[in-house]
């Protein structure tokens, strides 16, 4: 995204964001979101392995149901009968991009990249959520069961949930950045 520069030089003349300076405020701000995420989907994975049994479907409403689950696989069981390789690849491939975040966070500015900020703690809250599970029991827990009918979606949780929130506003950002640039080249 570009900006206009700092120096006040014509409207037509931009330049990329440099670092971030001191009392500018970085998108780090927005980590106590994470720590929220990642501690609420830790405190309800536990509230559901203390009180579930294991693929007992508890109905919460017509289309909705919660049914212990363990996935050792990625997205909708991705890689899920694979031979325990993938629990090390998962690890590694979420400590990556979890650190690549908070980087990412450090150079934002909080003041006007805020709501891409804000994506990226819900994403980094939940990749951590579900990277401790990983870490932890070799696996990630999942229970919120959707369905329509004899229809029904994978199961998921809080981690995967913040994860899906946060790409969401991802989008939104990106489409307000597009517009944006397009009414300033007018």
């Amino acid at each position: 995204m570009f900006h206009l520069n700092r120096a006040g030089e014509s409207p037509g003349t931009t330049e990329l964001p440099g670092p971030v300076t001191v009392g500018e405020g970085t998108g780090l701000r927005w980590l106590p979101l994470a720590l929220f995420m990642i501690v609420l989907d830790q405190l309800v994975k536990i509230w559901v392995v203390a009180d579930l049994k294991p693929f007992e479907s508890h109905h919460i409403l017509p289309v909705l149901d919660f049914t212990l689950m363990f996935n050792t696989g990625a997205a909708w069981s991705f890689l899920s009968d694979a031979s325990g390789w993938q629990r090390w690849a998962f690890i590694a491939l979420a400590s990556i991009v979890s650190v690549a975040l908070v980087i990412w966070l450090h150079r934002l500015r909080a003041r006007t990249q805020g709501l891409l900020a804000c994506s990226l703690a819900f994403i980094l809250g939940g990749a951590v959520g579900n990277l401790i599970d990983r870490v932890r029991i070799g696996h990630v827990v999942d229970f919120i069961y959707p369905h329509w009918n004899d229809h029904w979606f994978p199961a998921f949780n809080v981690a995967d949930s913040s994860i899906t929130i946060g790409a969401a506003l991802l989008l939104i950002d990106a489409f307000l950045d597009s517009r944006n640039a397009k009414g300033s080249k007018a």
